[in-house]
């Protein structure tokens, strides 16, 4: 059978270079270096602004068709598969913030309902998924609409270092989960919404029933129903299991699992992970444990997060399943993200999901 014919849409860091930085752990991670190294996907046409960007695109991956309106290429082309990789207000960068307090860009909603309504059947799209509660309704519905597959860019949820710490905590191996603490510090849109979902992901993705959560960061400041600015933050979620979860702002990336009967954490953004569980020599104390064979043994099947993330869209498409990162499961987490936005407009206090308002604007790069 012939790959699925890809297009992409943002032809810069995440559609096309973020390789050359280095990211040697989560190689190949540029959308279209992950479609080449799959044999079920093709990249047959670029979208771009920028024409120095379609220009370097065409000439790096031997793509002919490339467009500066995404509308014409969805139309031209015939694709499968649309990966919108812009950045999320629709800006160019170095913009950082919001040209004023009555700009609502959000790029990511206006692709992803563009392209589900011309009939693509798979859509990729960056993080957030929407920078408001009523654009995200709005592609939720868009998605649900049209039956297409989707998937987001939180792409620690397609790594097999956290799918491993999943699966070990589904195992048993810290007996019930009670508390998850996550270390980093970090704005909203750009790096909590990664948290949130693996959190969500290590706890095999129970429902979240309440967040709370302070704004820290200067650019904070809001008027009205809007944060200019992507804005440090901090958060404590619940989940209808029971489970609290925090977010601390020191440390590199890391995320504790505390079990009934031990504890599990990933080190160092993915690096390395510890298991600590229970001693039947020394009653009441944990003792450091082997990650379980089974789930190291599979680590050898990795071919990388963006590779898994993009042939999950092929196995919906194909009849195997909701995707991991399902719209529907991609919304709950975005809505619990803006409700950390939310809580601190209100002062701080726990607020029950889903939110009663949904439109406070959250500026996002």
């Amino acid at each position: 059978m012939a790959p699925y014919r890809v297009g992409i849409v943002g032809l810069g860091r995440m559609g096309s270079t973020i390789g050359d930085e280095g990211h040697h752990q989560y190689a190949p991670f540029a959308i279209a270096a992950a479609c080449s190294a799959s044999p079920l996907l093709e990249v047959v046409a670029g979208c771009d602004l920028l024409a120095e960007r379609r220009s370097a695109f065409a000439a790096r991956w031997g793509v002919d068709a490339v467009y500066e309106d995404a509308g014409e290429m969805l139309a031209a082309e015939s694709l499968d598969m649309v990966a919108i990789c812009t950045t999320a207000s629709g800006l160019l960068k170095p913009a950082d913030r919001a040209i004023d307090h009555a700009f609502r860009g959000d790029a990511h909603a206006d692709l992803t309902v563009a392209a589900v309504e011309a009939g693509l059947p798979m859509v990729y799209v960056e993080k957030a998924m929407a920078s408001s509660l009523e654009r995200a309704d709005e592609v939720r519905d868009a998605v649900h609409a049209a039956s297409a597959a989707f998937n987001s860019g939180v792409l620690r949820r397609f790594d097999r270092h956290y799918q491993q710490v999943r699966d070990a905590i589904a195992e048993g191996v810290i007996g019930d989960p009670i508390a998850v603490v996550h270390y980093a510090p970090t704005t909203l849109l750009h790096g909590h919404i990664h948290s949130i979902d693996t959190i969500s992901l290590l706890l095999g993705d129970p429902p979240i029933d309440r967040v709370r959560g302070e704004l820290v960061s200067p650019a904070s400041a809001s008027d009205g129903r809007h944060v200019a600015a992507d804005p440090r933050a901090t958060y404590q979620l619940r989940f209808t299991t029971g489970v609290e979860a925090w977010s601390v702002p020191a440390a590199y990336w890391e995320f504790e699992v505390i079990g009934a009967v031990g504890s599990i954490r990933s080190l160092d953004n993915g690096e390395a992970v510890v298991l600590r569980s229970g001693d039947r020599d020394a009653p009441g104390s944990w003792r450091q444990r082997p990650m379980p064979e089974q789930a190291e043994a599979q680590a050898g099947e990795d071919r990388g997060p963006v590779v898994a993330c993009l042939e999950d869209l092929v196995a919906e498409h194909e009849g195997h399943g909701p995707t991991l990162g399902n719209v529907a499961l991609t919304h709950h987490i975005t809505e619990a993200c803006l409700a950390v936005a939310e809580s601190h407009l209100a002062g701080g206090g726990w607020l029950s999901l889903p939110l009663e308002r949904r439109d406070l604007y959250v500026f996002h790069i």
